[in-house]
């Protein structure tokens, strides 16, 4: 008679785990005091911000009045990367990134999306505020990555972007 060998937990479930049995060590560790120093927050009160009424908004001046912002300036220092065409409009590969010191928050837009707004990030102080996604677009127009700085300055990067298919319907 063979002797049954356990097959290995698939990657997705392994990994699963992992972070499962993390989280309930942090959560132990921070119930008993004793979690290091360095993970612990640093006194720094973060507010979130209600998201939804910008997610709502049909146009860049709506989203930024939802926001919250004051109208936003060109800036270098605001890095956008979206293809120049896009063969599939359901998935587009975005990338938006900030070089500026004190960014709080990061947008990605779309114009003439059903929802403008398509992301926000509120990057802690040691979070890089670089991200990647995939979006939706529903045809060619142009897409914004908006970053707000701590000291209330607002800045943005544009891109255009040609659809060959759209991916909202």
């Amino acid at each position: 008679m063979p002797i049954p060998v356990p097959r290995p937990l698939p990657r997705r479930a392994l990994l699963l785990q992992s972070v499962q049995q993390s989280l309930r060590l942090a959560g132990w560790l921070a119930g008993l005091g004793l979690l290091p120093a360095g993970l612990r927050a640093q006194g720094l009160e973060a507010v979130p911000v209600d998201g939804r009424p910008a997610f709502q908004g049909r146009s860049l001046a709506a989203v930024l009045q939802a926001l919250g912002s004051a109208a936003p300036q060109p800036d270098d220092g605001v890095e956008l990367e979206v293809p120049d065409v896009a063969d599939n409009g359901a998935v587009v590969p975005a990338r938006l990134a900030s070089t500026l010191p004190g960014v709080t928050r990061l947008a990605l837009l779309i114009e003439r999306n059903p929802a403008m707004l398509c992301a926000l990030f509120e990057p802690g102080p040691r979070v890089e505020p670089d991200f990647s996604l995939r979006v939706k677009m529903a045809e060619s127009t142009d897409v914004y990555a908006v970053a707000w700085l701590a000291d209330g300055g607002v800045r943005y990067a544009r891109r255009h972007c040609t659809v060959v298919l759209g991916g909202c319907a």
